[in-house]
């Protein structure tokens, strides 16, 4: 399976339980918002009975003052529920229609409260018409009804009949109540459970699609190690995705390499060997010539003309300088295939010894304090050889002078070898690292053209860098650097 597919199906499950959870929590939601309405609808109906039965309380009340009183004023009351009890009385019907029950109650109350107004009405008329042809009507009704307590009796079952509805109500929020617990908490589980579910399944697919690719990415890097240190293995990967194609071509990189690296070394191996009967070959007429000079003059002596004598000598110093040249030319060609081993170098005492070979008794020498390296030590004394080497050729003067400086950078060493000779002009500062390049005459002995081609080429060899600061008649100093370890 791909990358991109095991990514994608990571990514819709996460979105997936996403998606549920949001339409659990919706729907849970969706019921504490039900349960909340009913229970904030039965308070209010709670609210309004307690209203409604204090209403009618009161007119009870207004009443039977003015009957022991014959005062008007507590009619007020009465009449005031006459008008505010039927809207209650419609308000809670409203509220109560989804229970059949409560509204049967409260028929009933409806009822009883309609028949005590008439027995009221009746008692109301009757006490103000207690003149002398009222009167016996009045007593007629008190003796009747009110001392039989019909009133009384309308009004307790008004009572019984609103607790048996409150209690049913507070019942009903109680368990209204209850549900909204219920549901608050059901919805922070599931929401708890599903956030678990979503972060557990986002991370166990990303350490799962981390853990497949770091691992052959690993391989990946180890298969590019080892070919960097000259290990030519191969990776093997049986997966069919978008890594594998990079797989494919690291491994198709190894083979190539390791073809192209074993057919270089048998070139290299071919080319010492023909470097070496090429040098052999070279030698063999050049030593044939000399002797050939040298029986020229044994055999002729006196007879030889100075004019003669004059092209005789140069044969010599030509054959010198094919030998330099040939010498040279192989230690080019030998310093990419040589590895000399590193060992520890003290640059103080390795300089101290060249300087005794090389550089003659009239230069005044300058040596800055230099490091103790672990390096290579037959590469770095060829550099400095050649550098000094170089410096003493092209300083023909009395006050002559050599000096050798040394700076300590991060990585590395810059060292500075500076003479006060003859100078070479800007326009040949790069073209004296070529091979064969001299500033020198062809006929000099001493120029080559190999020297700093050599320095150059080992520098490069350690990623290092070299250059020169020079100006005719103004010495010259070759600057470069050489890594620390």
């Amino acid at each position: 399976m791909r990358l991109s597919t095991l990514i994608f199906l990571g990514f819709f499950v996460v979105i997936l339980l996403s998606l549920i959870d949001s339409y659990v929590n919706n729907l849970l939601s969706s019921k504490v918002n039900q349960n909340t309405i009913f229970l904030t609808r039965s308070e209010s109906i709670i609210r309004n009975s307690s209203k409604l039965h204090k209403s009618i309380i009161e007119m009870q009340s207004g009443f039977r003052g003015f009957l022991l009183t014959d005062e008007e004023g507590f009619l007020q009351s009465y009449y005031h529920g006459l008008k505010i009890i039927p809207v209650l009385f419609k308000e809670q019907v409203k509220l109560v229609s989804s229970s059949k029950a409560q509204i049967k109650k409260l028929d009933s109350i409806s009822a009883l409260h309609s028949e005590w107004i008439i027995y009221a009405n009746s008692l109301i008329v009757a006490k103000r018409e207690t003149g002398p042809s009222g009167a016996s009507h009045y007593y007629n009704l008190f003796e009747t009804k009110l001392r039989k307590q019909v009133g009384k009796r309308i009004n307790d079952r008004i009572t019984l009949i609103f607790r048996s509805f409150d209690r049913t109500e507070y019942q009903v929020r109680e368990q209204r109540r209850d549900l909204l617990t219920a549901s608050i908490q059901r919805t922070k589980t599931y929401s708890f459970i599903f956030t678990l579910l979503t972060v557990a399944v986002g991370l166990l697919c990303s350490i799962y699609v981390v853990k497949l690719i770091s691992h052959r990415i690993k391989q990946m890097v180890k298969l590019a190690e080892s070919i960097s240190k000259g290990e030519f293995i191969l990776v093997q990967d049986d997966k069919h995705d978008e890594l594998s194609s990079l797989s494919d071509s690291l491994n198709i990189m190894s083979q190539t390499l390791s073809k192209n690296i074993k057919e270089l070394e048998k070139r290299n191996k071919e080319l010492n060997q023909f470097a070496y009967v090429v040098s052999h070959d070279l030698k063999a007429p050049i030593r044939g010539i000399y002797n050939v000079v040298q029986w020229i003059e044994e055999d002729l002596g006196k007879e030889i003309s100075p004019e003669m004598r004059q092209y005789l000598n140069i044969i010599p110093q030509r054959i010198t300088r094919m030998e330099d040249l040939i010498h040279g030319l192989l230690d080019f060609a030998r310093i990419s295939r040589d590895k000399p081993a590193k060992e520890k170098v003290d640059l103080n005492k390795m300089l101290k010894e060249i300087i005794e070979i090389l550089v003659p008794g009239n230069f005044k020498v300058t040596i800055d304090a230099m490091p103790v390296l672990f390096t290579e030590r037959i590469r770095l004394e060829q550099v400095f050889s050649n550098l000094i080497t170089n410096a003493v050729k092209y300083t023909q003067r009395e006050d002559a002078e050599l000096m050798i400086f040394c700076a300590e950078l991060q990585d590395a060493f810059q060292f500075t070898v500076t003479d006060n000779g003859i100078g070479i002009d800007p326009q040949y500062h790069g073209k004296i690292f070529e091979i064969f390049q001299t500033l020198r005459e062809k006929h000099d002995k001493e120029s080559t053209g190999v020297g700093l081609a050599i320095v150059k080429r080992i520098i490069e060899e350690i990623h290092s860098t070299i250059k020169v600061e020079s100006e005719p008649g103004k010495g010259s100093s070759f600057i470069f650097t050489w890594p620390k370890n």
